[in-house]
């Protein structure tokens, strides 16, 4: 494997240190969640000052490195990928230094490119991936990432409107870029991430033989832009989150000590396509700004018998999947592994039903602490270590932020009654929040109302201050003057045995203006059953569950349910076909 075969002997050397027997992984030495990680919490505490100049590589992975040598970090390694062939690649701090500093002089001199450039980065979860996203750091370029099932006009639109100088892309991908490059007038460079060289591209693995790893880290400010994500609305093309270097630099240290748990001993396995947010959040950020594992397993398909058989042959301590994943994971049984080493679980990028949650804990032993965020932020809101969980609950606010819900005109709502879900932004904007959407000042504009930045999501804040999601501000259903949030009624749903999945939406009503409609993935044992009879008795199902006028008026059983890349159900998709648009 590429990494193996650059700097094989290096490597084994490393490894060697690595395993001897006197350090184990998971060392109770608590030698310390050294001050790295308690200097950036306090910064999130508002209890320091911003840095005025901060970087990544530098600040956070160079230090982890320099402890690693001192002896004063467990005997992890830093990155930990498997794949279902049986291949392996670990790498120390030091390693990924290393290979990372040949990355950046790879951009740099074979791509051309220089800071403040632009890379398109569309790779499924290889270990290039973690490599080019810290060489972009090293170099004050900005990554992109960007999900492997983008289609030629989907690469296309992220080319022209980003003004990307360089893609990197693997094989499989290679021709739908070459049918757009004509068009892409930016565009200066292609790497390719493959075995064998193709025309046109630059190989990345060739490069990497011939490049030296000597490299000196740009110095950049905590404000420089560093990541830019393409985020859909309910509207129009996908605009460009801007993100610093320190608002998702350092404004994950609280969430990654807090809701995630982790510590220098931790593994932490994050199950996230590279295109999403959740990638670096949970693969990127937080663990190695708490000097944590990152495990990857590069699972073309979701399988959760390859999940529960991961969990248990590797001694993973920290499990982050989305809510979708661990409602098939439940349906599969779990009762039957065993997962040694795993002691936290954290779930984010929708809500997790309750009823899910309640099955985990009696099939693991283990709870699910659930967060929640968005493209444009850190860590909203979180149910975090040693809290109360309450299920069904996004947990309290997670610092820095003041979470609030308000009403259209940005005034703070009483206790219990339903909002926006916001964050105060006056007299102090949160430095972990996006810079803009890049070249939409209207849409970043539009994002804050009075003082108040508005994350497009209802929920409900009870007296203790824990947020409850009531659904995006578009998927809220108002039939006869009642405002229902589909969340509740898929939570109802799915405590029935017939129910594998569900997504509830607003349909066309003469009557009513518009009612609740179920979309129903039936278990198996269900298939056959009378529908007519099964619809009633969902129906029936609900009014008992939740108030009687949640019930869904109308149901559809469906083979299976339109989602994101990620795995999030798009009840758009659904909304649109009922209303005929």
């Amino acid at each position: 494997f590429i990494m193996r075969t650059v700097i094989r002997p290096w490597i084994a050397q490393c490894l060697q240190i690595l395993r001897s027997p006197c350090r184990l992984f998971h060392g109770c030495n608590k030698i310390l969640t050294s001050q790295i990680i308690s200097d950036y919490d306090s910064i999130n505490q508002c209890k320091k000052e911003l840095p005025e100049y901060f970087n990544f590589a530098s600040d956070i992975l160079d230090e982890w490195t320099q402890l690693e040598k001192d002896g004063r970090r467990p005997a992890n390694p830093a990155f930990w990928w498997v794949n279902d062939e049986g291949e392996e690649v670990k790498w120390s701090f030091e390693e990924l230094g290393f290979l990372s500093r040949k990355a950046a002089n790879i951009l740099s001199e074979a791509c051309g490119l220089q800071r403040g450039d632009r890379v398109l980065a569309v790779l499924p979860r290889v270990p290039e991936w973690w490599l080019l996203n810290v060489a972009c750091m090293r170099t004050g370029i900005v990554f992109i990432p960007g999900t492997t099932q983008l289609t030629a006009k989907d690469i296309l639109y992220r080319l022209q409107a980003s003004k990307a100088k360089c893609i990197v892309t693997s094989d499989t991908l290679a021709p739908a870029v070459e049918s757009v490059v004509p068009d892409c007038q930016f565009l200066k460079s292609k790497l390719i991430v493959a075995k064998g060289s193709r025309d046109g591209w630059l190989n990345l693995k060739e490069l990497f033989v011939v490049t030296s790893a000597d490299h000196k880290c740009v110095k950049t400010r905590s404000q420089d832009p560093m990541l830019i994500y393409f985020t859909s609305g309910s509207t129009g093309f996908p605009k460009m989150v801007v993100q610093s270097h320190s608002s998702y630099g350092i404004g994950f240290a609280t969430s990654g000590r807090y809701w995630m748990n982790l510590t220098p001993s931790d593994i932490m396995w994050n199950t996230s396509d590279t295109g999403w947010v959740k990638a670096v959040w949970s693969s990127v950020f937080a663990p190695w700004i708490c000097g944590s594992c990152v495990f990857v397993h590069n699972m073309p398909q979701f399988k959760p018998a390859v999940i529960a058989e991961t969990l248990s042959r590797y001694p993973i301590t920290t499990f982050c999947t989305a809510p979708t994943a661990y409602r098939m994971l439940v349906q599969h049984d779990l009762s039957s592994y065993k997962f040694p080493s795993l002691k936290h679980c954290v779930s984010g990028g929708e809500p997790l039903n309750p009823e899910v949650m309640a099955k985990w804990k009696i099939q693991t032993g283990l709870d699910i602490y659930e967060g929640y965020g968005q493209t444009e932020t850190v860590t909203i809101c979180a149910n975090m270590k040693g809290m109360e969980i309450k299920p069904g609950s996004l947990g309290k606010a997670v610092p820095p932020y003041d979470v609030q819900i308000t009403d259209d005109h940005g005034t703070i709502l009483p206790a219990g009654e339903e909002g926006n879900i916001a964050i105060r932004v006056q007299p102090t904007r949160p430095f972990c929040l996006f810079s803009e959407y890049l070249d939409n000042p209207d849409k970043t504009a539009a994002s804050v109302c009075g003082n108040f930045y508005i994350t497009g999501d209802r929920g409900i804040m009870d007296q203790e201050g824990y947020v409850w999601f009531v659904g995006r501000a578009d998927d809220i259903i108002n039939s006869s003057g009642y405002r229902i949030g589909p969340f509740e009624v898929e939570s109802a749903l799915i405590q029935h045995p017939a129910v594998s999945e569900s997504a509830v939406v607003s349909s066309p009503d003469p009557v009513r203006g518009e009612v609740v409609k179920a979309f129903i993935v039936l278990a198996p044992a269900f298939a056959s059953h009378d529908p007519e009879k099964l619809t009633q008795e969902l129906q029936q199902h609900v009014k008992k569950v939740t108030a009687p006028y949640k019930y869904p008026r109308k149901v559809e059983f469906v083979q299976d349910l339109p989602k994101t890349p990620t795995g999030k159900i798009q009840r758009k998709v659904l909304r649109n076909k009922e209303w005929g648009r």
